[in-house]
């Protein structure tokens, strides 16, 4: 019998320690945490308030701030980073306005009223190939030697002049605004970019295949340009019916789209406008006849033809005796 209770008393006691030591355990546990439902993550992303049409800026009224639950790549936070911006494609109402709907590159950094021109260039009318996307120039031209009016002859007006101020260069080679690659790999440049007025692209065009442009890096502070009040209007190759005879009241792309000729932008026929009574539009008087060096015979009038070698300036030739 007191074995027995001998016995009891080890079972309970191993049982009260069981007890107390998961009691221990869970004294060390940590509280269990309520975990609230997870709330779905919103962006905010501009949209269009209203269908937005390809070609035509995007005014304020048309955008609005909306919450999405995904953040579309290319999309924006701000409206204002939209203002002016152009569709290249026709946006959706209520559809977020992604980057890669808008019109980029070249076309973006052209003025309202301006166009994007290509020219010719090499290393001796493009400072050395020295031009840079975004600076400034001035644009001569030249009109060219006319080797078929004579010995050493030259062409009524032979002339070089300023022909635009100020000219915008938009890309030069393979360089442009947004990423100069320093021209093209074998540093031969053939063509520049640039952003001319409208109603001056006929008379570049015209200058550089008529003559030779020349352009000449100016420093972009510089504020000096052409008065276009102090020269003449050059005159139309066509009239339009609503103006004619007031070339001055017409709008840029109206002017441009009437012409220029070569005669008037050499100066050779009259312009209208303030300064039509001097300067371009005025004729020069023509150069001096150039006389003639004397024609002398060489004094070895040897040949093997039997004639007489005649010399005329820089020229020999022979003539039959």
């Amino acid at each position: 019998m007191p074995n027995l209770t001998k016995i009891l008393a080890g079972v309970l006691i191993a049982v009260a320690l069981v007890l107390g030591l998961f009691a221990w355990t869970l004294s060390r546990r940590p509280a269990t945490v309520a975990v609230a439902p997870a709330t779905p993550t919103s962006y905010q992303v501009v949209v269009a308030s209203k269908t937005l049409p390809p070609g035509k800026a995007i005014t304020a009224d048309q955008l609005r701030v909306q919450s999405l639950p995904i953040n579309p790549n290319g999309a924006f936070t701000d409206p204002s980073q939209l203002v002016g911006r152009v569709p290249g494609v026709e946006i959706g109402a209520d559809s977020p306005v992604l980057e890669s709907q808008l019109s980029s590159g070249l076309a973006e950094r052209i003025e309202p009223g301006e166009r994007a021109i290509a020219v010719r260039v090499d290393e001796s009318n493009a400072v050395s190939n020295r031009l840079r996307p975004g600076n400034f120039i001035d644009v001569f031209f030249t009109l060219k030697r006319d080797g078929n009016t004579g010995m050493g002859g030259e062409i009524d007006r032979t002339q070089a002049r300023l022909l635009m101020s100020k000219v915008r260069v938009l890309a030069f080679g393979n360089a442009t605004t947004t990423g100069d690659t320093g021209g093209d790999p074998s540093g031969m440049v053939r063509t520049a970019v640039l952003a001319v007025p409208v109603a001056d692209v006929d008379r570049l065009t015209l200058a550089e295949s008529a003559g030779r442009l020349v352009f000449a890096l100016r420093n972009p502070k510089d504020p000096d340009v052409i008065d276009p009040n102090a020269l003449p209007v050059l005159p139309g190759v066509l009239k339009t019916a609503a103006h004619a005879g007031e070339p001055t009241a017409q709008p840029d792309l109206t002017r441009a789209a009437a012409g220029v000729a070569l005669d008037s932008l050499s100066g050779s026929t009259g312009a209208t406008g303030p300064g039509a009574g001097a300067g371009v539009g005025t004729r020069l008087p023509p150069l001096p006849q150039m006389r003639l060096p004397t024609t002398r015979v060489a004094a070895n009038t040897t040949s093997t033809n039997g004639g007489i070698e005649v010399i005329r300036g820089g020229r020999a030739e022979t003539v039959a005796r």
